[in-house]
């Protein structure tokens, strides 16, 4: 039998509320620019009559639990939080019909998508990938998975905090693509599979955060999600 030449990573996963099993997470999937705010505070307005969802990934290696301290992040002056809901893809799918997303549906989070904003502007502005400004170790910050099976959030606030500070504030009802539409459009892409997580996009109040500071969100009916910022590596 083989041996790897190294030990591999671990099975990244995440708790599940009342569970003592975990949930193994797969891949990572974002969507940008998903509130008009968010997206008219960026310079990006989007019209959805003309336009589609688009995506970005994270490698695995970026999740980061809820509650963790992590190191500010090297090569960047402008580190950006981005609070989300986190969609848990509990069974495989391809080409599903937006009747049918919800039997994907394992449950939710309460997600961080930390951002170089500095550098993904650089990228975004040269039409270069986003990956030095998004792909970030311990930038894909998530809180326990909470089980609702077959259940789809159409509402139910979503907020940040900055040292207690309200950062940002608005409601799931403000997704311009919900997640009904999410998945079926990201299912013509890709078989989704079991473990999946699909960040659903950030509200508008986004900003910077420095060492020392403590970053609390919540998605009303999900749960909460904390992280604190260290010195920079």
């Amino acid at each position: 039998m083989s041996e790897y030449l190294f030990n591999p990573p671990p099975v990244a996963a995440l708790p599940i509320r009342g569970e003592s099993t975990l949930f193994p997470v797969n891949r990572l999937f974002f969507v940008g620019r998903n509130y008009h705010a968010h997206a008219l505070e960026m310079g990006k307005p989007v019209d959805k009559s003309v336009e589609h969802p688009f995506y970005f990934t994270k490698s695995i290696g970026t999740l980061t639990p809820s509650g963790a301290a992590v190191a500010y992040p090297s090569e960047t002056r402008n580190y950006h939080f981005e609070m989300e809901l986190v969609v848990a893809i509990g069974r495989a799918g391809f080409r599903v019909a937006a009747a049918d997303a919800h039997e994907l549906v394992y449950g939710y989070a309460a997600g961080l998508d930390m951002t170089r904003r500095d550098l993904q502007l650089v990228a975004r502005d040269k039409g270069r990938p986003w990956d030095l400004g998004k792909d970030i170790e311990e930038g894909s910050v998530c809180s326990e998975i909470v089980p609702m099976p077959f259940t789809v959030i159409e509402r139910g606030g979503i907020e940040l905090k900055v040292n207690g500070e309200t950062k940002q504030r608005s409601d799931v009802d403000k997704l311009i693509w919900n997640i009904r539409e999410i998945i079926e459009d990201l299912s013509r892409f890709y078989h989704l599979q079991a473990g999946d997580l699909i960040y659903t996009g950030t509200p508008e109040g986004v900003g910077a955060v420095v060492t020392g500071d403590r970053i609390e969100g919540q998605v009303e009916g999900v749960g909460e999600v904390a992280l604190t910022i260290g010195p920079a590596a």
